[in-house]
């Protein structure tokens, strides 16, 4: 099951410490884990999901994958890339009207080649069904990936970067504390939490909300902890879930998604001065600002491990230039 994919990034991803940054925080050693750098389309956390999902894609025999998400979504710039890299048609719907300009990873979903589709209000997926029905109608065999990837298939790219990440440990003869991750749609949040419990890892998994706004009817914790539940199933995992498993903090989304504030660009500007390392602005970077508040304020035990999980998301700087100028 879990090695049932296709193989499109650079793996294992690096895990370093951050020096200067630990300096900062004299009471935390911290460390990334470099998704940024998994290759396909400059890096990403969603190839890990997509390795799967292709896999599925091919083994199936569809030649059409739908997916969707909002303009500047990291998943749907990934998912043209994968298919570009696997010979399949890709369209993509996303959230809001089309722009006079393309951008960030707009403008590379465009090269990548997706058929891109614009969704007005609907930005998680809501009008795949129609899409899906409509290319059906002229013979296309059609594969469709949820929004952000985020179901049990999805959730296994993860709970296979938990095994690369306790490799990673014992190769450095390194325990990790804490790790803080970006979470929007679940299936990144899940999968690590299936991993950590399947591989006996004792680290706290610190999942910042990046987007209050739920999945349908559920909200992002209910729908975390449903994947929990199938893949405690899936993969015998001895623990019997709860809401508290699936619990976000989300003390950091109150400015609404893909709103940038003075806390997300501090923490940009805090690690890219620091480590040389470039966060996005929707995800990787409130989630970061979250983590530098704990350490800020204490919340951890002292002398802990701390690692941050980047996501990647690079080219959505540029789509928010403006705002970051300021």
């Amino acid at each position: 099951m879990l090695n049932n994919k296709h193989k499109l990034g650079f793996f294992p991803t690096p895990l370093e410490r951050m020096d200067n940054l630990s300096k900062e925080y004299p009471n935390y050693n911290l460390f990334i884990k470099r998704d940024d750098n998994s290759g396909l389309a400059s890096g990403g956390n969603k190839v890990r999901k997509l390795q799967f999902f292709i896999y599925d894609v091919l083994y199936k025999g569809f030649d059409t994958v739908i997916t969707a998400g909002a303009q500047q979504s990291n998943h749907c710039r990934q998912t043209a890339a994968a298919c570009a890299k696997t010979g399949l048609e890709c369209h993509l719907l996303l959230g809001g009207n089309k722009p006079k300009n393309y951008n960030g990873n707009l403008l590379l979903s465009h090269m990548l080649g997706a058929n891109i589709h614009f969704a007005g209000d609907n930005r998680k997926g809501e009008d795949i069904l129609k899409l899906k029905q409509e290319l059906e109608a002229k013979g296309r065999s059609v594969y469709e990936i949820p929004y952000g990837g985020s179901n049990l298939l999805g959730a296994y790219g993860f709970v296979d970067a938990v095994k690369e990440l306790k490799k990673q440990l014992l190769e450095q003869n390194l325990k990790i504390d804490y790790i803080f991750i970006a979470s929007s749609s679940g299936g990144t949040q899940a999968g690590l939490k299936l991993g950590i419990d399947l591989y006996g890892l004792d680290i706290h998994l610190i999942p910042i909300s990046i987007d209050k706004i739920g999945l349908g009817d559920k909200t992002l914790d209910e729908a975390v902890l449903e994947l929990l539940h199938q893949g405690q199933k899936e993969l015998n995992i001895q623990k019997d879930y709860s809401i508290n498993d699936a619990e976000l903090i989300r003390d950091y989304d109150k400015p609404g998604y893909g709103v940038i504030t003075k806390n997300e660009k501090m923490a940009i500007k805090q690690l890219a001065q620091k480590e040389g390392i470039l966060l996005d602005p929707v995800y990787s970077s409130r989630a970061f600002y979250g983590m530098l508040d704990y350490l800020k304020n204490n919340k951890l035990k002292k002398n802990a491990n701390v690692l941050f999980w980047h996501t990647g998301g690079l080219p959505a700087n540029f789509y928010y230039s403006e705002e970051l100028l300021k």
